[in-house]
């Protein structure tokens, strides 16, 4: 991309779509186009479609999203669908109507079958089902995916696709209801340590592994797969390395200072048992993820405490 190229970011406000902001203005790049929701509705054809005619952004970075962990999935299937599918569709239809040059698609990699083999290749897509806790979103996804290689095989297009594993850190979201696993333990644990609870209750029985992946590492990606990938499969984005949920919670009950007792409450559901990427693909590009789990948690935390505490 040159320094001087029309880049549109979608979702500059949430964690994602603020990091690659970030890392575009790190590398020098000054002409940033962002609109807040209030300013364009990204369910709506007509708003996006105005926006892409006024701006024509040569680049777009495509990272809004309707998001949330496995509770809020669970209350509102129907929303996450439709959501995310409209946003991704309506962007992608303007970006190629109006001669964007490339654009890139941020997923989730909730995207792969729920018993993929482990670690989970690009390839695996389509090739069992998938998880029932966020099949809803993840279908969107899927889709958004799809018409991305499509409309590259049918309009010579140059969209690419990213897929990262579970992100944490600055601008994240410690909702109760909306939140990940990760921001949701470090808000539990820090308000168990301020009111002093002797015990906090996680859900599951801890026994689920996961994947974690620092935001600004992904954004860092992101800007290097628009100069150096074109494809029509994904791209996955993570670490390469997993821990248990448990041993996850325990991490961060460490790093936020509770030391009352962790229960789990086993009524509630794991999710899918194992969620690792193989990132060789982006490794043979010439990436790697920099930051350490716990270093990362740490950052993570001190961003909770500016924000909220």
């Amino acid at each position: 991309m040159e320094k001087n190229a029309k880049i549109y970011v979608s979702g500059h406000m949430g964690m994602v779509g603020s990091a690659i902001v970030r890392e575009l203005e790190r590398q020098g790049y000054e002409n940033i186009v962002t609109r807040t929701h209030q300013q364009m509705e990204l369910t709506s054809q007509i708003e996006v479609e105005k926006f892409f005619e006024e701006e024509r952004p040569d680049y777009v970075f495509h990272a809004a999203g309707r998001v949330g962990g496995i509770m809020a999935n669970a209350k509102a299937p129907a929303d996450f669908m439709y959501e995310n599918m409209l946003m991704g569709m309506y962007i992608l239809h303007a970006a190629w109507k109006n001669g964007c040059r490339k654009l890139e698609f941020l997923g989730s990699s909730c995207i792969y079958p729920r018993m993929a083999p482990q670690p989970m290749k690009e390839s695996c897509l389509l090739t069992s089902e998938l998880e029932k806790t966020n099949e809803a979103y993840a279908l969107a996804k899927i889709s958004v995916l799809k018409y991305c290689a499509y409309l590259n095989q049918q309009y010579g297009t140059d969209f690419i696709s990213v897929m990262p594993t579970n992100l944490y850190g600055p601008n994240d979201n410690y909702d109760p209801i909306r939140s990940h696993v990760l921001p949701a333990l470090i808000r539990r644990f820090h308000e168990a340590k301020v009111q002093e609870l002797a015990y906090v209750v996680c859900w599951g029985d801890g026994s689920a592994r996961r994947e974690f992946l620092y935001v600004d590492d992904l954004a860092q990606l992101c800007v290097f797969l628009m100069d150096h990938y074109s494809g029509d499969e994904t791209v996955n984005a993570g670490t390469g390395r997993e821990l248990s949920i448990k041993e996850l919670t325990e991490l961060v009950a460490g790093i936020v200072g509770f030391r009352g007792e962790i229960r789990w409450d086993k009524s509630r559901p794991n999710g899918t048992p194992r969620k690792l990427l193989d990132v060789s693909k982006a490794a043979s590009l010439g990436w790697k993820a920099k930051t350490g789990l716990e270093e990362g948690i740490r950052l993570a935390y001190e961003d909770f405490l500016r924000r909220f505490a």
